[in-house]
């Protein structure tokens, strides 16, 4: 049976004033607010409220969160910043934690009630733990496939070649359901840049899936593998398939080696993840975008063994990349809301995305005049529409 729902008086990114129709979970009509026409529409009226679409959650990790789980205090590093001793100390809270299901259903509900509602998840899979994350998480996606659009990376948390066997596992999770294949530090996990790559790139050309590889090697290092994965992306006419999440090397290299990178990625269609970690250079937002590069977003950790940070709330993550990038005109706070916007569903090539007819009605309702506000006021008093329907209101699931 078909249903109309129209939403009166919703205040746009543009400040206008429209009706917004929605019929059978998608945006039918946009009218000025008062000019449509009369029908048996059930109506809403938001009295000016700002309408967004509703937020993408770039890059997280449901399989190791522990929100909702007993505190886990943060285990420093013996010596600066180690992905390997990080890991030791994941896998050493994760056999102490609440079930995985269970953990990654309160990250799903957290980041819903904020008002994402898709969402890509990296999920660890390797010789310590073969498929288990990813059967456990597959699970749970299915259950909350009415709320919420989650893809999933196979990610090689313990390295590839350094992990006998991963290759193949990786190869069977992208079988069972995972959307894109990960890899991370090809140079300083695996010590070995084409052969990791090698692996990454042949599982994707095999299974026809996307690539999001974590990079968090700074420098000239970083950068040389950057270069490396955008020359195959491009090679293999990749475009738009592939990101590198955290990219620290491109925050600490010169003005124009920055530059050169910035119209090499954006040549080979290769974006950018990064959630402006307090302690890390990141990859330069503003001039990125510049070149042309897509730039999104994520928590990335929650309340996990990499740092006890993390609210599930993407816009508070573009309030986040705003500060740490010095935005304070409108169009830079308009620029840090888009990377958690428009730029993430690009990245996740998501269709249907936005406030237009003919969109999935997908979108989140606060109180706030325009866009820059609500970057920086990070209003709490939304209420989340999951193709026209009510899931959340306050930070609080519905249904």
């Amino acid at each position: 049976m078909t249903t109309h729902t129209r939403f009166a008086n919703a205040r746009l990114a543009d400040g206008s004033l429209v009706d917004l129709t929605v019929t059978d979970g998608r945006f039918s009509a946009i009218t000025p607010a008062g000019k449509t026409a009369e029908d048996t529409a059930a109506i809403v009226d938001l009295v000016g409220q700002l309408v967004v679409p509703a937020f993408v959650e770039g890059h997280i990790h449901l399989d190791t969160s522990f929100y909702g789980d007993a505190w886990r205090p943060h285990i420093p590093c013996t010596n600066g910043f180690d992905v390997r001793e990080r890991v030791a100390f994941q896998a050493r809270n994760l056999a102490a934690a609440a079930p995985m299901a269970e953990r990654a259903r309160n990250q799903l509900e957290l980041c819903v009630g904020n008002g994402s509602l898709a969402m890509r998840s990296h999920v660890m899979v390797d010789a310590s733990v073969g498929l288990k994350h990813v059967e456990t998480i597959l699970a749970v996606r299915e259950k909350y496939r009415d709320l919420i659009d989650i893809q999933l990376v196979a990610f090689p948390q313990g390295g590839i070649l350094s992990s006998p066997g991963t290759a193949e596992l990786l190869d069977e999770a992208l079988k069972l359901g995972c959307e894109l294949i990960g890899g991370l530090d090809p140079a300083s996990f695996d010590r070995d840049v084409n052969g990791h790559l090698d692996v990454v790139f042949g599982l994707a050309q095999k299974r026809g899936a996307g690539v999001d590889i974590h990079l968090h090697d700074g420098g000239t290092l970083g950068l040389f593998q950057v270069e490396e994965i955008a020359a195959r992306t491009k090679a293999l006419g990749m475009q738009g398939n592939v990101a590198v999440s955290h990219a620290y090397g491109l925050g600490d290299i010169q003005a124009d080696a920055l530059e050169k990178a910035g119209d090499m990625l954006a040549a080979a269609g290769v974006a950018i993840m990064t959630n402006a970690p307090g302690n890390h250079a990141f990859p330069p937002v503003a001039a990125l975008r510049r070149a042309g590069v897509t730039v999104f977003s994520g928590s990335d950790n929650i309340r996990d063994s990499w740092w006890p940070y993390g609210d599930g709330d993407m816009l508070n993550r573009a309030n986040m990349i705003g500060y740490r990038s010095g935005f304070y005109e409108d169009h830079e706070l308009e620029a840090a809301f888009d990377v958690v916007t428009h730029a993430g569903a690009k990245a996740l090539r998501l269709d249907g995305y936005g406030i237009a007819a003919g969109a999935r009605a997908d979108f989140v309702v606060m109180p706030a005049e325009h866009v820059p506000e609500a970057v920086v006021a990070v209003p709490k008093g939304r209420t989340v529409y999951r193709a026209g329907g009510a899931v959340a209101k306050d930070g609080k699931m519905l249904r």
